[in-house]
């Protein structure tokens, strides 16, 4: 049985220094152009690398990336092929009505006594007792043989996926400004990564890679199919302080990491998603550089600002490490994320709050489609076999039982 459905679709840290050049190597990962997916319950371990769990594992924390659940899991297919046949279990029923009147409203005694009360003292023996086993055994047989005609059989789904998704590079922005409480009920990165993984929900097709960066950036994750992993990375992410790294804004390193992650990738479209809520003010590389090396290799860039204008919370620690909210100004470099955008033939968006940073990637989800064909078949295997041998089993039982154990004079 085949079901055709086409569906539109959405290592330790590397570091990029250079005195105003920028160094792409080979982004790790193989395309996959088709997928034989089956039901099963394997899981693998993988571990998981970046600056996040880096500096989980120095402060003796848990940098398990966790498990991988597989896909395209469609369970076991129970079908009957010729369901017909089974209305001959109406029949196999009226016989065994047909027994059981004939039991209550049998025949008269052929021999007749003049006396039957030293008959009545008489208890029968275990061979007519169980006698009726024979006839219930017959019923059986028959009901087993209605089933096999019916031909039931299981059936395994697997899907083939063919066809080529988006290779999409998301570089998330993890400086200290990024703690700012303008996008309640979270601060900025907080509604960040929630926000990112509804996103990568949504892409399971896709390749996708995270870049984080601060004053410098990291390959949290190269491109990936395994989105459980991936999104298991993005939780680890916290903010640069948090981490023991040096805090700054280094854009044009987080787009050129993201970048080298796309270089070698073979997908139609290829994509990057760069939040940030600052201004570059750290690195070696400058963001407009970046981004003439990036369209150079035929990637799209979406710049997205998440901050709002004006005075906006920060929480901050006294000189006694007791929290308190401060307000400071919150400064973004509009200009050029828009210049970015435009130059690699993507887009600039503005964010202010979790619901527009939301609206932002289901634009871009809806802006960035890839075809890909999904193949439904499932394979069956016939059980009749197990019917008709017990079956047969139960017949020369039956007649050798008659014949011996159970046999009666005529």
């Amino acid at each position: 049985m085949h079901d055709h459905r086409t569906a539109p679709r959405a290592a330790r840290p590397r570091r990029f220094r250079g005195a105003g050049t920028i160094r792409l190597r080979a982004a790790a990962g193989v395309r996959r152009r088709q997928i034989l997916r089956r039901p099963t319950h394997a899981r693998r371990r993988l571990q998981s690398v970046g600056p996040c769990a880096a500096a989980r594992r120095h402060h003796g924390a848990d940098a398990d990336a966790g498990a991988l659940d597989p896909d395209g899991e469609r369970g076991v297919i129970f079908r009957f092929e010729s369901p017909g046949f089974l209305l001959l279990l109406v029949g196999v029923a009226l016989l065994a009505l047909r027994h059981l009147w004939s039991r209550r409203n049998g025949k008269p005694a052929a021999v007749r006594y003049s006396n039957t009360r030293l008959l009545a003292s008489l208890t029968p023996s275990w061979r007519v007792r169980f006698r009726p086993l024979l006839s219930a055994m017959r019923l059986g047989t028959l009901s087993l043989m209605v089933i096999a005609l019916a031909r039931p059989q299981t059936g395994q789904g697997f899907e083939i996926v063919t066809g080529q998704g988006i290779d999409i590079a998301l570089a998330l922005d993890i400086s200290g400004s990024m703690a700012s409480l303008d996008f309640q009920p979270a601060n900025r990165l907080e509604a960040a990564k929630q926000v990112i993984q509804e996103f990568i929900d949504q892409r399971e097709f896709d390749r996708i890679g995270l870049v984080v960066f601060a004053a410098e950036a990291f390959n949290q994750s190269p491109l990936t199919t395994d989105h459980n992993v991936l999104k298991r990375m993005l939780e680890q992410i916290e903010l640069a302080p948090d981490l023991g790294i040096q805090d700054g804004t280094a854009i044009g390193l987080g787009l050129a990491n993201a970048a080298n992650m796309l270089k070698d990738s073979d997908a139609e479209s290829k994509v990057v998603i760069l939040l940030t809520d600052g201004v570059n003010n750290s690195g070696q590389i400058d963001p407009i550089t970046a981004a003439q090396a990036a369209a150079a290799l035929g990637v799209r860039i979406y710049t997205i600002g998440a901050a709002r204008e004006g005075q906006v919370p920060v929480p901050m620690q006294d000189i006694f490490g007791r929290e308190q909210i401060v307000y400071q100004d919150s400064i973004l470099d509009e200009d050029t994320l828009r210049r970015i955008a435009d130059m690699t033939g993507g887009l600039y968006f503005r964010a202010e709050d979790t619901a527009g940073l939301q609206q932002i990637y289901d634009n871009i989800n809806e802006l960035e489609k890839s075809e890909i064909s999904v193949t439904n078949f499932t394979q069956y295997e016939e059980l009749a076999g197990y019917l008709l041998v017990p079956s047969l089993g139960f017949v020369l039982l039956e007649m050798f039982l008659r014949q011996t154990v159970f046999r009666k004079i005529p």
